[in-house]
């Protein structure tokens, strides 16, 4: 029998798709074991789609996103100029001595700073730059760091769903839908991570109030720590908060000048670089994760293969059969899936996947997206803190607790982290339904 040229392309294709696959499911795998270190195992996952012939190198360019590593490259320059300035030690004090050196009020004083902070900047950074000062405040008023460590990292994930930078998975999603503007990401979102917030809160004192007692002399030496001794360099500072605060009013302007939010966060990056002269250039640089700037890459090469071979069509069209395309019941599984994914893999990849998987189903006749958009924003967001291994944050908090000598154990953490992110996940469904479905 001889094969027409239409039987052979599809014949083709079709091994095309079971070798993406293949390549596919042993990349996540290693992801998950992390035995090899994530950004490795992504960046190799992404060249074997191209040298085994997946998709060719132009083809996998197109789908790395620019304006996601962009976004991140220029946020991670600000904010490591402004961290040596002392400003988020500043801020820290402050809270607790405003606190009166109460362990119940500090830890609640974090919490926001943190949740706050990582809907400005990102959660991976406020963490990074939370985590020191909280040690500092536990030591003096000898207290258990832990309840504070694990509240940090659930407010910094629900704080940082609030906005498009907040998250690695917000910047994914709004560099792919150029609708999803940052103003619609804080229109959108910030509303009920208001209210995850202020039902997460009172739960917090509950649980720890008792393991956070101290002495009332310890409390007073709260207050006699000088809050500005830790501000090393007050022109430097003016300068940050300067170029920080012309970023963010950037990011609400964005859409209407046109640009691109990438674009607004390396001309503040540079600007700054500008200011600060080029010697401050080289250590910003030594700053940046280009780990996880690389692991991005890998992953967008890794899903092009499957995109190019029709496996996220197909895997659309499932996903609409499932639902018979009602909006409410997609909605409903693509958040509660993308929550409970993002409990127990890393949501970057997860997001890689969903989000050319909800574009697809918008080709084939789904008419509403948004209430999807949102949908896969909270659920991966929220579902972060389910455990330990949930989100980038978590682990860096765990890394550096543990090197303190205080590890935090997987079971601790998610004791109190996954029934707090199902709570969180019924509250997002109530508001997506009763915001965009009925």
């Amino acid at each position: 029998m001889v094969l027409t040229n239409d039987e052979n392309l599809g014949g083709t294709m079709e091994q095309q798709a079971i070798l993406a696959i293949g390549i596919f499911l042993l990349t996540y795998g290693m992801i998950i074991a992390e035995k090899i270190h994530r950004t490795i195992v992504a960046m190799i996952g992404g060249v074997l789609m191209v040298v085994l012939g997946v998709v060719d190198q132009e083809s996998a360019m197109h789908h790395i996103d620019f304006n996601t590593l962009g976004l991140l490259i220029g946020m991670m320059i600000i904010v490591s100029i402004t961290a040596e300035t002392g400003l988020f030690k500043y801020i820290a004090l402050i809270a607790a001595k405003k606190a009166k050196g109460d362990p119940v009020r500090i830890l609640v004083s974090l919490v926001l700073i943190t949740a706050i902070g990582s809907a400005f900047l990102d959660n991976v950074t406020t963490v990074l730059l939370m985590v020191p000062v909280t040690f500092s405040i536990t030591r003096q008023l000898r207290v258990n760091p832990i309840p504070f460590l694990i509240t940090q990292i659930i407010a910094s994930n629900i704080g940082g769903t609030a906005t498009l930078i907040g998250d690695p998975p917000n910047i994914m999603i709004g560099s792919a839908v150029k609708e999803l503007t940052f103003m619609a990401f804080i229109n959108n979102l910030a509303p009920v991570v208001v209210v995850i917030m202020a039902v997460t809160i009172p739960i917090f004192v509950f649980l720890f109030r008792k393991q956070i007692q101290t002495t009332p002399e310890l409390k007073q030496s709260i207050m006699r720590i000088d809050e500005k001794e830790v501000i090393t360099d007050h022109k430097l500072l003016t300068k940050s908060l300067s170029i920080l605060g012309l970023t963010i009013v950037g990011f609400f302007l964005h859409q209407l000048f046109h640009l691109e939010s990438a674009t607004v966060a390396l001309a503040g990056a540079f600007l700054l670089l500008l200011l600060t002269g080029e010697h401050a250039m080289e250590e910003a640089f030594t700053k940046v994760e280009w780990t996880t700037i690389f692991f991005f890459v890998g992953l967008f090469v890794l899903v092009s293969g499957l995109v190019e071979t029709g496996i996220i069509s197909k895997l659309a069209a499932q996903a609409i059969e499932l639902t018979g395309g009602n909006p409410v019941a997609t909605s409903m599984l693509i958040l509660w899936l993308s929550a409970i994914a993002s409990a127990f893999l890393d949501n970057i990849p997860f997001v890689a996947t969903m989000i050319p998987m909800i574009q697809e189903m918008g080709n084939m006749g789904v008419e509403n997206l948004e209430p999807l958009w949102w949908s896969l924003a909270l659920g991966a967001c929220l579902g972060g803190n389910g455990t330990l291994i949930g989100a980038s944050a978590n682990l860096i908090v765990a890394g550096m607790s543990g090197k303190e000598g205080h590890p935090i154990k997987f079971v601790t953490f998610m004791k109190y982290g996954f029934p707090l992110m199902l709570l969180s996940v019924v509250l997002a469904n109530i508001y997506i339904y009763f915001r965009y479905l009925i």
